[in-house]
Formats: C-alpha cells, structure tokens, sequence
C-alpha cells in the first residue's frame, strides 16, 4: 500500500498571487540592484517613490481598512477616489475582497480554522502563506459585506481591479518617468521597490503585529500594540488597541503616538472631507487599561510564595477593585441617565446638568485609580 502524501491535502497553489510575489521579488533582488549600479536614478525618481508609498500606504490604512472594513468615519467622494485609485496601485485586491476577508479576520481572530491570517498557523503563514494557496479561510462570498456591495464606487473598484492596478503600477510611473525624463528609474522605484515595500509593510500587521508587542488593553486575543511597527506601518502598528475598539478612527490614541493615517483623517475632516469620525470614549479607554493592570496584578499574587506580603498586597487589591466596581457602575448610571436624556430631547439640558459634571469627576477618579495601581503592579512583579 502506498503512503498517502500529505502534500496531496494542501490547498492548490493560488497561482495569481504565487506569480505576482515571485516576479516582483525575484526582480527586486537582481535587476533592481544591477541597474542601480549601471546606471543613475534621477533624485525626482526617489521622490516620487518615497509620494506614492505613502499614497499607496494611507489608502490601504485610511480607506481600505479604517474607512471601510471598519466604517470608522465617513468620506467624500473625492477622497474616496483617491483611496481607489492608490489602493488599487498597492496591489492588495480590491476593497470588497480587502475588506471582507478583514472583517473574517476581526470575528474569528487566531481561530486556525476561520481566521484568514492566524498568527497561531506560523509568521510566514500570516504574513504572506496564506495568500499563496487557496486556504478556504480566505474564501469570502461578500455576505457580511453588503454595505460594500450597495457602494458604486467600490463596485466599480472591484469591477476594474486588475486593469486599476496594472495602469497604476506600470502606465502612471512611466507617464511621470517620462514628464521627467526618466522613464526606467521610475519604473524601478516608484514602481517595483515601492510595490515591494508596499506589500510587506501591510503584511507585517497581519504577522509582527500578533506577535511582538505589548498588550496594555487586553489578552483576549494575540494582537499587540509595537511602536516601531506603527512608524513602519502610518499607525497600524498599535494593533492591541485596534483589536478591543476596531471601530475608533485612531489607532494610536495619544497625542504622542505616530499615527499619521489618524492625523490624515482628523485633518481632513477640518474642511469637510471627512466627518462622523468615531472615537472610543476616554472612560472606556481607561476602564480598559485598569481591568489589565488588576488582571496582571492577580496572576502575581497568585505566584507569590511569600504569604505575609500576600497578605497585604491582596488586601489593598481588594480595596482598589472595589473601588474600581464602583466607580465603573457609576459612571454605567450616569451614562444610562445621558442616554435617556438624550432620549427625550434633552441634549442641552445635559451639557449643562450635574450629571455631565459627575461624569467628568469619575473620569478623573478612573485615571487616579490607574495611577494608584501603578506601585502595586511593580510590587507583586
């Protein structure tokens, strides 16, 4: 009897993809170099480059997946044009593929069955694998994306995908190679090194992004928060974030946090590009990062082996979780009353109401009790 061969199960190759990341990286590694050293590149050459990545990167960041995938804040038409155009010359599908398969992603995160880009299937899977065979993870039929197919714009997108990304890719660089007389230079790095760069910066949020970071907010999943990767990737990067409140048009929520793709889009919206941009109140935010530091904090004392500090430590535990119990259920009170409120027409009355002023007193006392936590976390460490 013959062994069966296990290679005979795998999903068959998806030959589009396999050819598309074969030949652009085979051609980085070998003509790219060679004609860097024969010959010059023009300086307008790697401007232009350096413009279109990030054109190609925020469209992929700002439109395929904030915009989009997540309906984070509304757009105009104009800006919606400009994601279509450079999301297409990204060369990532179109946005109902994209943006489906993301939404898969987001309800079945690190299920090795369901997840299209598990992180527990390996690296090199989630980072490019899974798009080199036909896994049916990665199958969609659009059915929880029917918001998308009512968009005409994006059906047109998708529609004219290939020919989309074909003129981007190869027809615009030639025509602005040859606007500035140099036509080769400008396929080689506004087209083929910023295609490359373009492909692997979006990948690593699908890899390093579940796999090496911090997670301030919650362990519920494998996604991490990295700032290096956020430089790497117009603000992605803080993934950990991005995971517990996917909906937020930010993803680095601190003024401090390189987040240009969230400052694209708050910028935009002083002109009225963009508008109904969702953010995730501070309370929640907080309430979130204390939960993890009481969860952190309970899995030491639980692995603590001396019983006196114990003892103390577990008692002034105790004393900040009530405390935090409370604080959380007053301020779930105070929210229901804004809700009613609001309910009967009373929005005015609210901005100028004690309840809004006791609102923002717990806010403040959430914040305090974060800070009280902080010598409790290092003690049990």
């Amino acid at each position: 009897m013959t062994a069966a061969n296990p290679a005979s199960s795998r999903p068959a190759i998806n030959k589009p993809a396999y050819a598309m990341f074969t030949i652009s990286t085979a051609l980085l590694l070998t003509v790219f170099p060679w004609y860097l050293f024969n010959y010059d590149v023009s300086a307008s050459a790697w401007v232009a480059g350096v413009a279109l990545l990030y054109a190609c990167g925020l469209s992929i960041t700002g439109g395929y997946h904030r915009l989009w995938a997540h309906r984070a804040y509304q757009a105009h038409w104009s800006l919606k044009a400009f994601y279509l155009l450079f999301g297409a010359m990204a060369f990532q599908n179109s946005v109902l593929v994209w943006a489906s398969t993301h939404r898969i992603h987001h309800a079945n995160v690190d299920d090795v069955d369901h997840d299209p880009y598990s992180i527990n299937r390996g690296l090199w899977y989630a980072h490019i694998g899974w798009m080199l065979r036909d896994y049916p993870s990665a199958r969609t039929d659009y059915s929880n994306a029917r918001d998308l197919l009512d968009d005409r714009l994006v059906m047109f997108q998708h529609n004219y995908c290939l020919p989309l990304a074909l003129f981007m890719n190869i027809g615009f660089p030639l025509l602005l190679g040859w606007a500035m007389g140099d036509v080769t230079g400008y396929l080689m790095v506004a087209g083929l090194l910023r295609l490359v760069v373009n492909h692997h910066v979006t990948f690593l949020i699908n890899s390093l992004a579940h796999y090496w970071g911090r997670r301030p907010y919650t362990i519920e999943n494998t996604a991490r928060d990295n700032d290096l990767l956020a430089f790497l990737t117009y603000g992605e990067g803080y993934h950990n974030y991005h995971h517990l409140f996917q909906w937020d048009y930010r993803n680095g929520v601190r003024w401090w946090q390189y987040d240009p793709t969230k400052w694209l889009i708050a910028s935009l919206s002083w002109v009225g590009i963009t508008r109904e941009l969702r953010r995730v109140p501070e309370f929640r935010i907080q309430r979130a990062m204390l939960q993890r530091q009481f969860d952190q904090v309970r899995e030491r004392l639980t692995g603590c082996n001396n019983e006196g500090r114990v003892a103390v430590l577990q008692q002034r535990f105790e004393h900040e979780l009530e405390t935090f119990k409370a604080t959380v259920n007053a301020w779930s009170h105070l929210q229901s009353q804004r809700i009613e409120a609001a309910r009967d027409k009373l929005a005015d009355q609210w901005q100028h109401s004690d309840m809004r002023q006791q609102l923002l007193v717990l806010e403040d006392r959430l914040r305090e009790q974060r800070q009280r936590m902080q010598p409790l976390h290092w003690q049990t460490a």
